[in-house]
């Protein structure tokens, strides 16, 4: 009787283990590598942050923060397939496994990391809301948009701090509400809507894009939120988390200690501890990340530091780094020490 007790409670037990072993979370790590290609969401078509060229090449600091994480766990920056993610279907392709990694402007609040299921693993981007009215209108600040049709993407923070702006201020407004970014921006130039509100990046690509006809486009003083940009994964794969974090740090981090792309060897023979982390030569820290000991080197051959990130996608569009300044320049952007 004790030796049958024993071997139910035994089969009782194993099987109330199943669900928790259906439940481990994939490695994505190890999917990576096996498939020899991250997937990476980004948005579709915004200058600065991701949008192909004219070769149909991928560009854009999300692009970058992509292919920094594609150089750590591949050691090819590459080896990346971009897939276009609508504001709509972007967190359900990541919780999915459609994507490896989102990097597409995404604003990192608390209600999407407490009830999605994700994480996000740093900020690649500081940003607020502002809006943008053309200039022929006369209007010169928020306050005065009294009565004004707004367009803004659905599902977006962007269409919240809207609404509670201007009802905060007792502004009256009627949305125009388009998914798509393409057509949300043409409603615009066509005088569907008086205003476009988007992060103020978004605003500043939008206009660049407009060549000759920028100027007729003005961005209003008024930032009415903040908004944190950065990558995000799914909750529960802590080593991919880790690994995408330490991928923008290391970006950081080098700029920091002055090494970029085209001085990166004058590094190898430094007598700096830190740098002989960062190279790789000592603390095996690539490998309690399970990378190589020399990712954050190969980040840097292959895309660059933080600075070469920024002035390569972000100032052709007319942005100054601003908060997104190293925390040595006044700047957000502060990474912890690689040791």
């Amino acid at each position: 009787m004790r030796l049958a007790t024993l071997a139910a409670g035994l089969l009782a037990a194993a099987a109330s283990a199943l669900p928790a072993l259906a439940q481990q979370p994939a490695d994505t790590v190890a999917a990576i590598r096996a498939r020899g290609m991250l997937t990476c969401g980004v948005a579709p078509s915004t200058a600065g942050f991701s949008i192909p060229d004219s070769r149909g090449e991928w560009r854009g600091i999300d692009v970058d923060s992509c292919r920094a994480v594609a150089a750590a766990v591949l050691g090819d920056a590459t080896k990346v397939r971009f897939i276009p993610a609508s504001t709509q279907q972007r967190f359900t392709m990541l919780q999915s496994g459609e994507i490896d990694l989102l990097v597409r402007s995404t604003t990192w609040t608390l209600g999407r990391e407490a009830a999605l299921g994700l994480a996000f693993a740093g900020v690649n981007f500081y940003d607020g809301q502002g809006f943008m009215v053309k200039r022929a209108s006369g209007v010169t600040t928020a306050r005065a948009l009294d009565g004004a049709t707004v367009c803004v993407q659905p599902g977006t923070t962007t269409e919240l701090n809207m609404a509670d702006y201007f009802r905060a201020n007792r502004i009256r407004f009627t949305p125009v509400i388009i998914d798509n970014i393409e057509e949300l921006r043409a409603a615009f130039i066509a005088g569907r809507c008086d205003v476009y509100t988007n992060d103020a990046s978004s605003l500043a690509s939008f206009r660049a894009s407009q060549g000759p006809n920028a100027e007729q486009y003005l961005l209003l003083p008024e930032i009415i939120s903040k908004e944190p940009l950065g990558p995000v994964v799914r909750k529960g794969d802590w080593k991919f988390f880790d690994v995408v974090r330490w991928s923008h740090f290391a970006m950081v981090n080098a700029e920091e200690m002055g090494i970029n792309s085209t001085n990166l060897a004058t590094f190898n023979d430094s007598g700096n501890p830190d740098v002989q982390r960062f190279m790789g030569r000592s603390g095996d820290l690539g490998k309690q990340l399970g990378l190589n000991n020399d990712f954050a080197v190969q980040i840097v051959r292959q895309v660059g530091n933080f600075s070469e990130v920024w002035e390569r996608n972000i100032t052709p569009i007319g942005i100054p780094r601003g908060i997104n300044s190293l925390w040595t320049q006044g700047g957000l952007q502060y990474a912890p020490p690689m040791r």
